[in-house]
C-alpha cells in the first residue's frame, strides 16, 4: 500500500517554498515572492501554514524603516521534506516496474 503524500507539502506553493529554503540558510519574503511568482497575500498565508506546522521559522525585523520577514527551514521541515521526497520516489518506482 502506498503511503499518503504529506498534504501540507503537496501544495505547489508550500512545496516551492520548502524546496527553496532547504537549499539556502535563510530567505526573505521578497526573495521567496520573486522566486515563486506568488502574490504577497497568498505567500503570507502559505508561510503562516508552514510556520504553524513548525516546518519554518519566521523572524520579522526592520532594515531601516522597511519591514523585513526572514524565513528559515526547521529540522522538522527538513525531515518532512525528506519524507515527502521518499514517498514520491516510491510512487515513481511503482511506475518503473
Amino acid at each position: 500500500m502506498l503511503k499518503e503524500l504529506n498534504p501540507l507539502l503537496h501544495s505547489q506553493l508550500r512545496l516551492a517554498v520548502i524546496s527553496i529554503l532547504i537549499s539556502v540558510e535563510e530567505a526573505d519574503f521578497v526573495f521567496l515572492k520573486k522566486q515563486t511568482g506568488a502574490t504577497s497575500g497568498n505567500l503570507s498565508v502559505q508561510l503562516e501554514k508552514l510556520r504553524e506546522a513548525e516546518y519554518i521559522s519566521i523572524l520579522k525585523t526592520f532594515r531601516g524603516k522597511m519591514p523585513r520577514t526572514i524565513c528559515k527551514i526547521t529540522q522538522k521541515g527538513i525531515l518532512a521534506f525528506e519524507e515527502y521526497v521518499q514517498v514520491l520516489q516510491s510512487y515513481i518506482a511503482i511506475k518503473k516496474r
